[in-house]
């Protein structure tokens, strides 16, 4: 199993609950309204005045089998619109309960 956080601007989500059920991730945790600022470049989600776009996350957990699936298909949303942000992170998962 391997757990994967995706950080992403709101306009996103749509198309990203789409990858994850084409691929049959059911089950997944999302965190509305988060803040941050890329590493490489693209616009700051602070919801302030000056930066009043925010981010959401979402974190899900799949079979290994499905990994490159997903994460090819959430690169071809960020090059979509790259100014907008979207970031993937797989972790291998060692225990559930």
């Amino acid at each position: 199993m391997t757990s994967i956080f995706i950080t992403f601007d709101q306009a996103h989500y749509e198309r990203i609950i789409d990858v994850l059920e084409r691929n049959n991730c059911r089950g997944f945790t999302a965190w509305g309204q988060v803040q941050g600022r890329g590493s490489r470049d693209g616009e700051p989600h602070y919801g302030s005045h000056a930066w009043p776009s925010m981010a959401s996350a979402i974190m899900t957990i799949v079979e290994d089998h499905r990994v490159d699936a997903i994460l090819s298909r959430l690169q071809e949303i960020d090059l979509d619109r790259p100014k907008l942000g979207l970031r993937a992170f797989a972790w291998p998962v060692t225990k559930t309960i």
